[in-house]
């Protein structure tokens, strides 16, 4: 019977969720996980000892010591093999407090549901790594009790996805989203309903009644300066490091 993990606390989400080499060299990605890259935040980051890191995680030491070994191997393969790193998964647990957006509207119940839809101007917005506002519906019994439009204060990357958790958000419906943030997401709980366009009120009654058109399978698919996605090696593709990988 194999030995039951102890669930590691995480402080959030990285800030990507993916590294690629320069030239693009190495298809076989490095995993590592939530747990491990915390591991290294603290230790070599933030400078604690392993005791310290350890009372963070709420974990053994020996477990620290473990995993930030296994941690600094798999980094240390990236460099030297040239290899791709993701992060994603772990068996953790996120200690994140209730976003500041979000403490100004109204206590969400037991029985509501909270929807997240990136927002621009009444539309979807089309970029989830860029998105600067979400607007927040709760609904109870099928209905719409309440909308609001919280901003993200900045936050951009993987740090939307810890945002939208502290905001004890449900689902999420937005138009493009990268892979890593589409991990990060089902790993906080949140369901996602990518591919999304039009008026986000009327993506939400489509969804409340069952008709919402979405897409199982999105991927990243906008363009600004500076990022090549993994999904893209061609010379014209640049994503602006926003996409969630």
């Amino acid at each position: 019977m194999p030995k039951i993990t102890k669930c590691r606390k995480i402080a959030g989400l990285p800030g990507q969720f993916g590294f690629i080499p320069a030239d693009n060299v190495g298809e076989n990605a490095v995993k590592l996980t939530f747990d491990e890259f915390e591991t290294i935040r603290l230790l070599d980051r933030e400078g604690m000892t392993q005791e310290q890191c350890a009372d963070k995680m709420g974990v053994a030491r020996t477990t620290v010591t473990a995993m930030y070994e296994s941690a600094r191997k798999k980094v240390a393969e990236m460099l030297v093999e040239g290899r791709s790193l993701t992060i994603s998964g772990g068996n953790v647990r996120f200690n994140i407090m209730q976003s500041e957006s979000f403490k100004n509207i109204r206590v969400k119940g037991e029985n509501d549901m909270r929807i997240a839809v990136t927002y621009d101007n009444g539309e979807i917005f089309q970029h989830f790594g860029h998105t600067e506002k979400f607007k927040v519906y709760d609904v109870k019994d099928g209905k719409i009790v309440n909308e609001e439009v919280v901003s993200t204060n900045g936050q951009g990357h993987g740090a939307l996805a810890g945002f939208l958790m502290g905001g004890k958000v449900d689902i999420l419906i937005c138009g493009g989203i990268g892979g890593g943030a589409q991990a990060a997401l089902s790993d906080a709980g949140i369901t996602l309903y990518g591919g999304v366009s039009g008026n986000a009120d009327d993506a939400v009654k489509a969804f409340l009644a069952g008709e919402l058109d979405f897409n199982p399978d999105v991927k990243c698919n906008h363009h600004g300066e500076g990022h090549a996605c993994s999904d893209h090696h061609d010379e014209d593709h640049h994503c602006g490091g926003h996409c969630g990988h």
